[in-house]
């Protein structure tokens, strides 16, 4: 997801080792979020069979759930469905639920389907947004069966139903973080990754954009439209799609048979095309290349009124109704290049739990900067780099305590602040610095390829980023994660006895910092000589040897470290 006017792409400079001896430690075991999740059930695929129309908000929906036990005893599949009450006008009311037990393999077949939606009524309660569905007999280990939710409703979010910037009726959704559940009776968390198709009956004046691939496009009687999307990937709840509107379509040049496409209103039809044709390709390939195979099987960018930014919504990426402006501006540029960059980190590899979404957005905004820096130079890269630092400063002079990854999160309005996107990303870079880029990049590799449609956490990638480099990585984690704060460094100088005398002080008022240091000594003519500090207590002083007196010392030159600083001279 992207909210920024901004985001990254950084080089890959080799980096020495030489201050790995700070981050010792193990990291320590994480609180889940509150989510209440459901021990030995296992949603494998959905089927959303949705109607919508012109006359009403209101959808009619049918939605069948293969769920796979893990355990035996299971007596219950929990849902997550916004229902109606008292005095509301929005919400989903269900007209029945049925169960049938699985056979075969998991994927919901037309047969298999149709079965399932033949199966025995079942006792629910749905109460307190929650549908409870009462299995026929407690689960076996290793069983299926098909749930099928028969419901109806306004949802009063997820799915916005309205005009679109030129006043036409439009049909976008936007799930996050936890929003499917207004209008799609899902387990609403990404732990729990599931295969999916929509299959949506509309008026034939729209047309429907989701997830996967497109498997059926009929017109029915009536002046109605059938249209059938099936998402073979499993993903994460909130990145299901639907876009029903009035559409300009563009399908591109495949990426390696993958296809591509544009999704724009009718009225930005030439602006659209022209501004999502790149860099779209580019940095499908950079991203391939540099970390793993696109996992999906289309990737289309669809101009939508639902979302502020950029939702990465997997395989349709969805795009606010201005990202549209015909001169491929630099901001929305920046924008698409993040949400593609999700469909690896957040997209494949998903964060287990809402207290690790930086997972996610971090990721997302570091590799926006290594493909800017590929794609427009160092310093596009240091730019956006600088700006990320600028935002976490500010934000930290308000919210000195502000830890990246949660504590065992229970409201759900703080999962993103944006400092898991910029300092995030900026714990990215500086593991970066300290481990060398040829081990980091080693190490994104098999992070990407061993949780590849699958879910991570911290510690996971902490434990992967360990196993490749050979080093005990706990005590970098916990202090750029799980503790808050910033560094700020007061450094005087002087010059005296054939040596810089360094004095740096630990400004912050709260934490202390241990700090890997680069300081550059420049001379009057143009050389310059550097040194390489361990500063791991608040205030320490360090004497440089130098024959002469330098114009200029400069502190982590190269743009290693995510701190402030100000650096003065004494008169010696």
């Amino acid at each position: 997801m992207s909210t920024q006017t901004d985001h990254a792409s950084a080089r890959t400079r080799a980096r020495s080792g030489w201050v790995l001896a700070l981050f010792l430690g193990a990291a320590p075991a994480a609180a889940l979020d509150t989510y209440p999740r459901q021990d030995g059930v296992d949603v494998e695929e959905y089927v959303f069979r949705l109607s919508l129309g012109d006359d009403s908000d209101a959808l009619e929906g049918l939605t069948t759930i293969a769920v796979r036990f893990e355990r035996a005893g299971v007596t219950e599949v929990a849902l997550d469905l916004v229902g109606t009450a008292s005095g509301r006008a929005t919400g989903m009311e269900v007209q029945g639920v049925w169960v049938a037990q699985g056979s075969g393999g998991a994927s919901l077949t037309a047969a298999r389907l149709a079965r399932a939606e033949r199966g025995a009524p079942a006792p629910f309660e749905h109460a307190e947004d929650r549908l409870r569905v009462a299995l026929p007999e407690p689960s076996a280990a290793g069983t299926r069966a098909f749930v099928s939710v028969a419901y109806s409703g306004v949802p009063a979010t997820g799915l916005e139903i309205g005009a679109t910037k030129y006043g036409e009726r439009s049909f976008f959704s936007e799930n996050w973080p936890h929003r499917a559940r207004h209008w799609l009776p899902t387990v609403d968390h990404p732990y729990d990754k599931a295969r999916s198709q929509m299959v949506v009956t509309a008026p034939s004046h729209y047309q429907v954009i989701s997830n996967g691939r497109l498997v059926e496009e009929s017109d029915l009687d009536g002046g109605q439209r059938l249209t059938h999307w099936r998402q073979s990937v499993p993903i994460a709840t909130w990145l299901n799609v639907l876009g029903v509107a009035r559409f300009a379509v563009q399908r591109l040049v495949d990426f390696d048979g993958i296809p591509v496409s544009t999704w724009v209103y009718p009225q930005d039809r030439e602006a659209g095309f022209h501004d999502f044709a790149v860099p779209t390709h580019d940095v499908l390939a950079f991203f391939s290349s540099h970390v793993g195979p696109y996992a999906y099987e289309k990737l289309a960018n669809v101009q939508s009124n639902s979302v502020g930014g950029g939702m990465e919504s997997a395989t349709a990426i969805f795009y606010d109704d201005d990202a549209v402006t015909g001169e491929r501006d630099v901001r929305w540029r920046n924008v698409l290049i993040h949400e593609i960059a999700h469909h690896w980190f957040g997209n494949a590899v998903t964060q287990s739990d809402w207290d690790d979404v930086w997972l996610s957005e971090g990721f997302a905004t570091y590799f926006t900067l290594l493909y800017r820096e590929h794609a427009y130079g160092r310093d596009d890269f240091l730019r956006g780099l600088e700006d990320a630092r600028a935002r976490v400063l500010r934000y930290y002079a308000e919210h000195p305590h502000y830890r990246i990854v949660h504590a065992g999160l229970a409201d759900m309005g703080q999962v993103t602040t944006g400092m898991q996107y910029q300092k995030g990303a900026w714990t990215l870079h500086m593991l970066r610095g300290l481990l060398g880029s040829e081990t980091f990049w080693r190490g994104i590799r098999r992070y990407y390829a061993t949780y590849l449609n699958g879910n991570a956490s911290t510690a996971d990638f902490q434990r992967v980023m360990e196993e490749v480099s050979g080093k005990q990585l706990g005590s970098f984690f916990d202090q750029w994660l799980r503790q808050g704060g910033v560094p700020t460094l007061a450094a005087t100088w002087s010059h005296s006895g054939g040596a810089v005398q360094l004095e740096l002080r630990q400004t912050q008022a709260d934490y202390v910092f241990s700090l890997p240091l680069e300081v550059e000594l420049r001379f009057e003519d143009g050389s310059a000589q550097r040194a390489k500090l361990s500063m791991q207590t608040r205030d320490q002083d360090f004497s440089l040897p130098a024959e002469r007196a330098p114009e200029a010392v400069v502190l982590d030159p190269d743009t290693w470290l995510l701190l402030q600083a100000r650096i003065t001279r004494r008169d010696s």
